[in-house]
């Protein structure tokens, strides 16, 4: 695996007071590219990638600096207000089936293609509303994974430590729907995630660190979600996490008090909570309590059409859902995640900015796509008179 190289226009910290690129040598470029891709870079790693000396990358640096293209290895400050996001990136495909399906031939469907993710659509909505965010996930060396990460950096997106690997393909979930709309056969290969281990986590630990949130989903294997809370003690980021389906909820761990924002439904915290079956079913306040008693400081419970509930410092309160005339429920739930941390960030309390969540997930419930393509902090506030009070 390698680190995906970031965009290979040098940044303005690295051009400041320094000469054209074309005054460097082949190796000098090399050895630039690399610290641009990742401050934080070794010269060990960087001597192994170019198969050079590390006596010779030292000289080089050395080099950068004098010409004003290094300011120096690591020496970047965090930027405010920013949000990184660390999860699944996949290729959706849907296909509506014309007439009722038939077994063992051919339908008529109509396609559509679109990339998807928990972690990808919430980036892809916090962009559009002009939030400096970052993106890691782990992609195939094809096609269909540079045109995710082509489409994000196109955004603003900052995908420079994302990991690219030719171990296994991007992943893809593929879902056949009925006449009626409703799923009548979902396939996925997401195998591609179990290669997202601990010691990845480690390479893009400064690119977290440095961030006021991160939002994980639970897309990660369970060893990577245990390293990422049992590394947050201590660090000056807020941790956000979506435990996307009620079988992934169970990668987390019983310890939850690393996390202080949870995304669930009931489904999810009954299997987090590992809730035994065949006893009468928690209620969402119970299950939030019962979170809570796990270590977890703030959670948003989705309840579909029945609006969220929310639980913090303050108690437990119902947020109504936002009225809709629905197109596709498709990455609703991710919206109403990606407006909550939008007005987090704003430093918002948490009813005002689940409000908002509520409000991205029904207009994007509107649109036939995942993220709503007119979405932008505009057209975000153009639309809030339909929160109801």
């Amino acid at each position: 695996m390698a680190m995906v190289q970031g965009d290979q226009d040098v940044n303005q910290s690295a051009k400041a007071g320094a000469q054209n690129l074309q005054d460097l040598s082949a190796q000098e470029r090399a050895v630039l590219e690399m610290i641009v891709a990742n401050p934080f870079v070794g010269q060990q790693q960087i001597a192994d990638a170019l198969k050079l000396a590390r006596s010779t990358v030292a000289a080089h640096i050395v080099q950068l600096t004098q010409k004003g293209f290094v300011l120096g290895r690591g020496y970047y400050l965090p930027e405010n207000k920013r949000i990184v996001c660390i999860g699944g990136a996949v290729f959706d495909r849907k296909y509506h089936a014309h007439a009722p399906l038939i077994s063992e031939t051919s339908n008529p469907v109509s396609g559509y293609r679109s990339h998807g993710g928990v972690a990808r659509n919430v980036t892809e909505n916090l962009a559009r509303l002009g939030v400096n965010i970052g993106f890691v996930s782990i992609l195939g060396d094809d096609e269909t994974g540079r045109a995710i990460l082509d489409h994000l950096r196109l955004l603003g997106v900052d995908v420079s430590r994302a990991i690219v690997t030719n171990e296994a393909p991007t992943a893809e979930y593929a879902a056949i729907l009925g006449p009626d709309n409703e799923l009548a056969l979902g396939i996925a290969d997401m195998g591609i995630f179990d290669l997202f281990k601990p010691e990845t986590l480690e390479t893009v630990w400064p690119h977290l660190a440095s961030a006021d949130w991160v939002f994980a989903d639970c897309n990660l294997p369970q060893a990577t979600l245990e390293t990422l809370l049992a590394k947050k003690t201590g660090s000056r980021f807020r941790l956000a996490v979506d435990t996307v389906s009620a079988p992934k909820a169970l990668r987390l761990p019983q310890d939850l008090s690393g996390v202080d924002l949870l995304f669930l439904n009931l489904d999810e915290a009954h299997s987090l909570l590992r809730h035994p079956a065949g006893t009468p079913r928690l209620t969402a306040e119970q299950a939030i309590n019962a979170l809570h008693a796990r270590g977890v400081a703030k959670i948003v419970m989705t309840m579909g059409a029945g609006g969220v509930h929310i639980g913090d410092e303050s108690g437990i309160r119902h947020i109504a859902s936002v009225p809709a005339q629905p197109v596709d429920i498709t990455g609703a739930g991710d919206a109403l995640i990606s407006g909550t941390l939008y007005c987090l960030l704003d430093r918002k309390e948490l009813p005002d900015a689940v409000r908002t969540g509520t409000l991205l997930a029904t207009l994007t419930t509107e649109s036939d796509a995942s993220v709503h393509p007119d979405l932008s902090a505009h057209f975000l506030e153009a639309n809030l008179h339909r929160i109801r009070d």
